[in-house]
């Protein structure tokens, strides 16, 4: 049955059913190959199926996820504006590029240049596209189009309805990509260059977290090869945060991606104990860094003795000074520890070789490694450069008074030694309670030992909550690649949030990152991202706050209740509408709400749980809720929201994450007094 010609719904489902079939027979291509004679051996065979197996899930064809959501039309042939003859193209804009049987292009990657005017052009700058066209799906399949011309002087510019949809529908699951509605700002950073690393400064619904992933699947676009071989990693502030984003880049197709904590790349050892916060501060100061290399390097001390080394009836000596020079040679070379130790016998080698060639001998390679195996060399490198266990030295120094006094010495006052120091010294690395700011002193002392590997980019979110220790171990894995920070500096709950960003990227490592700032909310609705904004002054006064651009307000109430049960009834009561609720409460509260939830019959998730059609209520410690969004959210008794933490301006912080978790409504419930700073 042919498609009528003037039916533009009609011909745009057909070439959405063409495209899918044109994706399915890709995929088929693929999982028909015979690989059977053209690997060398079994472990070719491996690697080359494992490609296969990863190429065919890339290919999938996800039945409500839309293949195309737009559609450019050309003045020209790209590349050929002004080009006399030269006829316009049109493009289908999508997650993934699709062909034909012969090869031309059905659906364009987003990521491809010629897509890139589907997110930039204007009526200002219309990039020769003379109409950029939206799809409305549902369920998958297109219901709706919106047209702008572009090229059209007498067509006025206007909001795109579809864009508002796509961007306030009701969520529920995990986070989706943001494919199709990328904002000039944001795709600007997305498509930025591999070579530089860039810091993303944006508060609550600006989408830094989207810009950070989207700008990962394009880099891995455009430097696949390099890329491939070099690594790339997510780094997010918890696992709840890591579930909650773990299908954003494999919905784009890019399954290779890893992610993980910070805690994770420091997990040298168990973690088994806590910090307070005078402890944790001074652990996570960058000065640390200084203290753990002095201790280290006292290990080295320069020879007194000769090293006679025999070999058949000839003996040969090395002496003191001459070792001395060898020591203090690789001491100025300031390279890893255990880099120069592995040196240090190969240089007292070579001084006997030249000895040997002296007397007439020509000794080679093999020799000089023999020499270097000898046992009076071995003893000497032993005695003058010993092997150090990375978590025995942090041991010795958070147990031992007297040695970490010699080595904090002007870089630590008598105070801040005393916090970090264990009241009750651990006997062995095994049984010692380390905190994860040990963690991450051992992490510096390995470093300071063998160098860290290093990946070709690293993303980093809430960035905003690391210490200056924490950013030196992101930086050591990314110190010949680039970097994404995403963070929000009025989002900073930890007692050594980041005061400024030049001064986190100083300790990554990247000075000269470039700093972009998003001020234009997308997610949080006007009314409540304008109640949120009332506490920056008092926790963030340099900042620009969020201008909502949300055509719908959104929800937003402020609720005095008597208890528990009215909390529950106002979760009813946003649970009438489609897509996700989040009851956020302080952490102390969780347990009350819990049992409330229960009583009431009300099924509910923890964090990073995903939601069903059938439980879509999430009950969230306000711990935990950075990062998250829900459609709906309950704020349970801000006061205690406040009093959970260690001082005000870290409660006032924590506040404000919670207050602008919603999507599209917030209620605020309360029996004590609301914080002074929201009555403003």
């Amino acid at each position: 049955m042919s498609t009528p010609v003037d039916d533009p719904l009609a011909r745009e489902r057909s070439h959405l059913s063409s495209s899918r079939s044109a994706l399915r027979a890709m995929r088929e291509d693929v999982e028909a190959l015979d690989i059977s004679d053209v690997t060398a051996n079994w472990v070719n065979a491996e690697v080359l199926a494992r490609q296969i197996e990863q190429r065919v899930k890339a290919l999938a064809d996800l039945s409500d996820t839309p293949l195309f959501f737009g559609r450019l039309d050309y003045l020209h042939a790209p590349g050929a504006e002004g080009a006399e003859g030269a006829e316009g193209e049109r493009f289908y804009i999508g997650r993934r590029h699709v062909h034909d049987h012969d090869g031309d292009p059905m659906v364009i990657d987003w990521r491809a240049p010629v897509s890139q005017p589907f997110y930039r052009a204007s009526k200002k700058d219309p990039m020769d596209i003379a109409l950029r066209r939206r799809f409305g799906y549902t369920r998958g399949d297109i219901t709706a189009y919106e047209d702008e011309h572009l090229s059209d002087p007498a067509e006025a510019a206007r909001t795109s309805k579809l864009l508002q949809q796509e961007i306030e529908r009701p969520r529920v699951g995990p986070m989706r990509d943001i494919v199709a509605t990328i904002q000039p700002e944001q795709d600007e950073i997305v498509r930025s260059g591999l070579s530089g690393t860039v810091c993303v400064q944006g508060g609550p619904g600006t989408g830094k977290t989207a810009v950070g992933l989207h700008r990962v699947a394009y880099l891995l676009y455009a430097h696949r090869e390099r890329l491939a071989r070099t690594g790339t990693l997510v780094i997010g502030p918890n696992r709840s945060f890591l579930h909650y984003i773990e299908q954003v880049l494999p919905a784009l197709g890019e399954l290779a991606v890893q992610q993980a904590t910070v805690d994770d790349l420091v997990g040298h050892v168990e973690i088994k104990g806590t910090d307070d916060a005078t402890a944790a501060v001074v652990k996570g100061d960058a000065r640390l860094a200084r203290v753990l290399r002095r201790a280290l390097y006292a290990h080295v001390t320069l020879p007194t003795e000769p090293v006679v080394v025999v070999r058949g009836s000839r003996r040969w000596r090395v002496p003191a000074y001459e070792l001395e020079d060898i020591v203090r040679e690789l001491l100025d070379r300031d390279i890893r520890y255990g880099a120069a130790r592995e040196a240090l016998p190969q240089r007292i080698a070579h001084a006997v070789l030249v000895q040997m060639e002296r007397s007439g001998e020509a000794p080679d390679d093999r020799v000089q490694d023999a020499v270097a195996r000898n046992s009076a060399v071995k003893a000497a490198v032993k005695a003058v450069w010993p092997a150090v266990d990375p978590a025995k030295l942090v041991l010795r120094l958070l147990s031992d008074a007297e040695f970490l006094a010699v080595h904090a010495e002007g870089i630590l006052d008598e105070d801040e030694q005393k916090a970090i120091l264990w009241p009750k010294p651990a006997r062995s690395v095994k049984s010692a309670r380390w905190s994860p700011a040990d963690a991450v002193l051992i992490d510096e002392a390995t470093d300071l030992i063998q160098r860290t590997h290093s990946l070709g980019h690293v993303v980093l979110d809430e960035a905003q909550d690391l210490s200056p220790m924490q950013y030196r171990a992101v930086g050591r894995r990314c110190t010949t690649g680039s970097a994404t920070i995403l963070g929000d500096l009025a989002q900073g709950t930890t007692p050594w949030a980041t005061r400024s960003w030049q001064e986190a990227l100083t300790h990554l490592g990247k000075p000269d990152a470039l700093v972009e700032e998003l001020t234009a909310g997308f997610r949080v609705p006007t009314d409540v991202i304008t109640y949120a904004s009332r506490l920056l002054p008092h926790i963030a006064p340099g900042l620009t706050p969020v201008a909502s651009i949300r055509e719908n307000p959104g929800h937003f109430e402020v609720r005095p209740v008597s208890g528990e049960k009215d909390v529950v009834g106002a979760c009813r009561e946003l649970l009438r509408h489609e897509g996700s609720t989040g009851l956020i409460a302080a952490d102390a509260r969780v347990p009350e709400l819990s049992r409330a939830l229960t009583e009431a019959g009300i099924p509910y998730l923890g964090p990073g749980e995903e939601t069903t059609q059938d439980t879509r209520l999430t009950l969230v410690p306000a711990s935990l809720a950075k990062g998250l969004e829900y459609d709906y959210v309950v704020l349970d008794e801000p006061r205690a929201v406040v009093d959970g933490e260690p001082d005000e301006r870290t409660g006032l912080r924590r506040l404000y994450v919670a207050l602008t978790r919603a999507v599209s409504g917030l209620t605020v419930t309360h029996t004590a007094p609301l914080p002074p700073q929201l009555l403003a």
